[in-house]
């Protein structure tokens, strides 16, 4: 069932289950406010230079040790693609430019997550740690990566990033109608 939430997001009534949908949920006894869930979404940079893709090593749990791809977790008002872009820079000083999303995990739990790693192209930089959430930073081929502590959802991705047999999901640059304010991609 996940998190019971006792009182409404926006008027601060109290909160009663209710049948919708099909199923138990919570609902304002006030106003019209519904609970539908808690949600998170994450996001992943798969940036390749050459024959190497672009990892951080975690200075902090959970996963503290291992090597993953930069990413990190949107802000409410900010553009997924505005995140992903900051998120690898924060991480690793790298400046890098989103080209499509090559991958989705969808991992079903009490804050159910989402998670969209972007391909991603390399403009400039030199990888250096921020030295808060990773302490090391680098490109390395899928040859080096076999010799190290890489995360396996990271490895997953890497699979896809250099063996990946479509281009994924494209930015749609000229929609058939005008949605501004949406990020879209499509085949």
């Amino acid at each position: 069932m996940g998190v019971e939430v006792k009182f409404c997001s926006a008027c601060g009534s109290a909160m009663e289950y209710r049948e919708m949908d099909g199923h138990s949920r919570q609902a304002c006894t006030t106003c019209s406010f519904v609970h539908w869930g808690s949600y998170s979404i994450g996001v992943g940079a798969l940036v390749k230079k050459d024959d190497k893709m672009l990892l951080v090593r975690r200075a902090q749990n959970p996963g503290k040790g291992f090597w993953t791809n930069p990413g990190g977790y949107i802000e409410q008002l900010e553009p997924i693609e505005e995140t992903i872009v900051r998120e690898v820079m924060e991480e690793s000083g790298i400046e890098a430019v989103v080209t499509g999303v090559a991958a989705l995990r969808d991992q079903p739990r009490d804050i159910h997550n989402v998670y969209i790693a972007f391909a991603m192209d390399y403009v400039g930089g030199e990888p250096r740690p921020d030295n808060y959430e990773v302490d090391a930073a680098g490109f390395f081929t899928l040859e080096e990566m076999a010799e190290m502590n890489v995360a396996p959802f990271t490895r997953w991705l890497a699979d896809i990033a250099f063996r990946g047999q479509s281009a994924g999901l494209l930015k749609d640059v000229a929609p058939i109608v005008p949605l501004n304010g949406n990020g879209l991609f499509r085949v």
